[in-house]
């Protein structure tokens, strides 16, 4: 079934929702470019990996697993192992080094098949790239190293909460998406949505002089809440940030009534 909301689903926006649905996205994306894009592109997953020290009581990011953890523990042979337990270090003080967590957000490029130069990046924003901070300053010097040799930007911002990134001069909205083409900056193209608006569909750049194909947000998020199954559970949450005063009266009408 379709999600049951008009536009963006705001039950998504939640810890042990997102990132699933984040990878969910990339991924169908990516394998609907294929068969738009043609011979003369190939259409690839990448990732960006950011690394979080936590403080000691969180050892891990909400709503993501244990098993990001970044694993430090010896990987030498069985025999170096045993000796390594059987004869420890003597230094003479311990010290506790941070917890660390590795992030891996995956993005959609697009390539030309041949010389395999970047044509165009798509990234779907995570509440990583929406806090203040060096994770948030790190994408951002991605996003301007990336146009400024060249290669067209779409970024895909489906989040409420946390800072917009900067793009001055845009309307006020509640989600956005940006495209950038190094030949028209620093103009970028402005997609404002609001809660009650359906998904736009939205170009994605090639190489000149290749047409623009055509992605549906709002029918990719339909194919993916349906595949993954959500309705089964996100309902037992509340979107984040929670919906206030006329948004959350109408968001209920598409709430499941089981999940009530």
């Amino acid at each position: 079934m379709p999600s049951p909301f008009p536009g963006m689903n705001p039950y998504l926006e939640q810890d042990d929702a997102w990132h699933s649905f984040h990878e969910r996205f990339c991924t169908r994306l990516a394998d609907q470019l294929v068969a738009a894009t043609g011979p003369r592109y190939m259409v690839k997953l990448d990732e960006n990996v950011f690394l979080h020290e936590l403080p000691s009581d969180d050892r891990r990011l909400p709503g993501r697993p244990d098993v990001g953890m970044l694993d430090l523990r010896y990987r030498g042979s069985p025999d170096s192992q045993a000796a390594a337990v059987a004869a420890p270090s003597t230094a003479p003080a311990y010290a506790k080094l941070p917890t660390v967590d590795l992030e891996h957000l995956s993005y959609v490029e697009i390539r030309d098949t041949r010389s395999r130069r970047l044509i165009t990046a798509i990234e779907l924003l995570s509440p990583t790239n929406k806090v203040l901070g060096s994770d948030r300053d790190q994408y951002l010097a991605k996003r301007a190293r990336l146009i400024q040799q060249g290669v067209n930007v779409v970024e895909i911002d489906l989040l409420r909460g946390g800072a917009r990134t900067p793009m001055e001069g845009a309307p006020a909205c509640d989600y956005v998406v940006m495209v950038a083409r190094p030949a028209e900056w620093p103009r970028a193209g402005v997609w404002p949505i609001r809660l009650r608006d359906a998904l736009p569909e939205i170009p994605i750049p090639l190489a000149d002089p290749d047409p623009d194909v055509r992605a549906s947000l709002q029918d990719l998020l339909h194919s993916i809440y349906d595949a993954a199954g959500y309705d089964r559970f996100i309902y037992a949450g509340e979107p984040d940030p929670p919906l206030r005063g006329e948004d959350a009266a109408w968001a209920q009408q598409f709430v499941p009534s089981r999940a009530e």
